[in-house]
């Protein structure tokens, strides 16, 4: 996996309690757990096309998912949601433990609240963050178009739109379990990380739409991993994290670059 060089040296130690640092190896746990959008958000360029996740055969495949997540033995639970959402998060998720409220499709429910009631959790925490515009393709489709590169620029955006497709039909043929550990694979995660850096090199001095994007996802994402170790209050704390499969590669890339933290992978607690 192509390693991030947009900051050489940085140090993230200050996200977190300077005293972690000091007890390794007894550092708080992190699991970043990549998904599709089971409820078909559509927010992104490239979408898989998820079947109905309440569906009596996905709903099983859902219960075996919650069984191995229960293996990391998560002290908190943090979702793909904005941050500014965090009371009807919790509103919605103190209605499901009192049996008032009908989980919907999406992850943040699937996963989320029905791992945290599992658990005895008080509350799942919205973390979401947004860097305005964090993600501007029609700058360097413009450019590209401008100076006579729009075949590359549509290869790269081709790249995006096969794993998309490869991920769809696996999810077709196969269960839910089997679908994460394939989206959180790191040849997966490879293969959704290089077109970033391949956008990068649309630009010139003085007009850098390619890094320009780079740069804004890679903010949007600090910012997310933020707000994640911002709920670590001890070095006991094991943070699972569910979120669209595309910010894993840049979640788990910080996350690893980060001395304060044991980052932890699907595959080590699916096994």
């Amino acid at each position: 996996m192509r390693r991030l060089l947009l900051i050489a040296g940085l140090s993230f130690a200050a996200f977190g309690n300077a005293a972690v640092a000091d007890q390794a190896p007894n550092r708080p746990e992190l699991l970043i757990v990549g998904t599709y959008h089971m409820a078909n958000r559509n927010h992104d360029a490239y979408n898989v096309r998820a079947d109905d996740v309440l569906s009596a055969e996905r709903q099983r495949e859902i219960e075996r998912v919650i069984a191995v997540l229960q293996r990391f033995r998560p002290t908190k639970i943090a979702i793909e949601a904005d941050l500014d959402d965090s009371a009807r998060v919790n509103r919605e998720y103190a209605a499901y433990v009192a049996g008032k409220y009908t989980l919907s499709r999406d992850e943040t429910n699937q996963l989320g609240y029905r791992l945290a009631r599992q658990l005895g959790h008080q509350h799942v925490y919205a973390v979401n963050a947004w860097a305005g515009n964090d993600f501007p393709l029609q700058p360097i489709s413009d450019y590209a178009k401008a100076h006579g590169q729009a075949a590359r620029y549509q290869s790269v955006m081709a790249k995006w739109a096969a794993a998309t497709r490869e991920l769809d039909k696996y999810l077709s043929t196969h269960a839910v379990l089997e679908t994460l550990e394939d989206a959180n694979s790191d040849a997966f995660v490879a293969e959704n990380m290089g077109p970033y850096f391949e956008m990068a090199r649309f630009g010139e001095p003085g007009d850098y739409p390619g890094p320009d994007l780079l740069g804004n996802y890679y903010l949007r994402n600090i910012r997310i991993y933020r707000n994640i170790v911002s709920l670590i209050a001890s070095p006991g704390e094991r943070i699972l994290v569910l979120y669209g499969y595309g910010h894993l590669g840049w979640l788990r890339e910080i996350a690893q670059q980060d001395q304060t933290v044991r980052v932890r992978t699907l595959s080590e607690i699916a096994r």
